[in-house]
């Protein structure tokens, strides 16, 4: 293996991929790079075996080869060299750097030890808007959950099926789902991706077109990118049926000020952080207050709001209640200058809207009061 290639390139690439290198003991040769060189090709990629990345970069071909180097080590090295081009390579299980004031040995693995990885997309490949699913990421991960006891909420529910591609995100308390247009598909999908492969692939995407493929054999999914492969185990389960929760009619529909009822959630924090994170809504005529009481104090903020149903005219009103950070997270993803929030009753899950985005919706369920 002998190539020449631009520091600025060949960093870049080793920056990324040092992200998808694992430390596991168990296989020392996870927390390696693989650098592999073919007749018209030369990629860098790594593995955790959860998700794996493959990147092509521009290079000066001499001779063909692969080998495997630790991650941290080669990041460091190539990281800190001057601009300009680089030579490496490979003597046996060591693997040779040269630039123009600098050089270096470094031991490598041989590459046969290194896990099999996508390195290209494949057949049957949906492509999909980066814009539209960078959207739908922004919609969803907040809120998958953590608790690693239920597996298939740590992931998104990506659903392909006639001419969307749905994504759903639950923890139990909440849920979002955001649709996007794809065209026409020619099979039903449905898998659960994890959260940290989205994550990543929110990172990596620029402003073309990412390509889609479902490699049901291999569980896997990969994802196309300009240079760039990425792949990702699927979580296997059963994903809650999460339809059943979504409210089918509503007796009470609230319309008010995104900015204001933020800014009445935050002061509310100030004082619910001293009570298990609780916040008050109470619908009235033509506005929502927000309240909270804590060991330190209490406060209120009317919010004007347009509100249509049955609310009573006394003083009391519709009151529900709900997690502060909830509420804020929702908040800070709406795009619109308003927002919309559905209630049929104070202990039933709560419908939360982007009045402009009618692919967008987001569910939370109330904390129960005590009376």
């Amino acid at each position: 293996m002998k190539i020449q290639v631009l520091q600025e390139n060949l960093a870049k690439a080793i920056s990324t991929c040092s992200r998808f290198a694992s430390s596991r003991v168990q296989l020392p040769v996870l927390a390696n790079i693989l650098l592999k060189i073919t007749k018209s090709k030369f990629s860098v990629a790594a593995t955790n075996l959860e998700m794996s990345i493959s990147i092509s970069i521009g290079a000066k071909i001499e001779k063909e080869g692969q080998i495997t180097v630790p991650a941290r080590v080669l990041n460091d090295l190539i990281s800190n060299l001057s601009a300009g081009t680089v030579d490496l390579e490979v003597e046996k299980e060591n693997l040779k750097i040269k630039s123009l004031s600098f050089e270096s040995s470094l031991s490598g693995m041989n590459a046969s030890d290194f896990p099999l990885i996508p390195e290209e997309v494949g057949v049957d490949v949906l492509k999909i808007p980066s814009k539209e699913i960078l959207d739908a990421l922004i919609c969803t991960l907040f809120a998958v959950s953590s608790d690693e006891t239920r597996p298939v909420l740590t992931g998104v529910l990506m659903i392909v099926k006639d001419s969307n591609l749905t994504m759903v995100a639950t923890d139990g308390f909440r849920l979002s789902q955001k649709k996007i247009s794809i065209g026409k598909v020619k099979e039903e999908k449905k898998i659960i991706l994890p959260k940290s492969s989205l994550v990543e692939l929110s990172r990596l995407t620029s402003d073309e077109d990412i390509q889609f493929s479902f490699k049901k054999s291999e569980k896997q999914v990969v994802f196309g990118l300009t240079d760039i492969v990425l792949g990702s185990r699927i979580i296997e389960g059963e994903f809650p049926d999460f339809e059943r929760i979504i409210p089918k009619e509503t007796k009470i529909k609230v319309n008010l000020d995104r900015e204001e009822f933020l800014r009445g959630v935050k002061l509310a924090s100030v004082f619910a952080r001293d009570a298990a994170n609780v916040v008050k809504l109470t619908v009235v005529k033509d506005f929502l207050v927000v309240s909270a009481e804590g060991t330190q104090g209490s406060q209120k903020t009317k919010v004007e709001a347009k509100v249509e149903g049955d609310i009573k005219d006394d003083k009391d009103g519709f009151v529900i209640a709900f997690n502060f950070r909830f509420l804020e997270e929702f908040l800070n993803v709406v795009k619109s200058d308003d927002v919309q929030m559905e209630f049929s009753d104070s202990n039933a899950p709560a419908l939360f809207l982007d009045p402009k985005d009618t692919n967008f919706l987001h569910i939370i369920m109330p904390v129960r009061l005590q009376s």
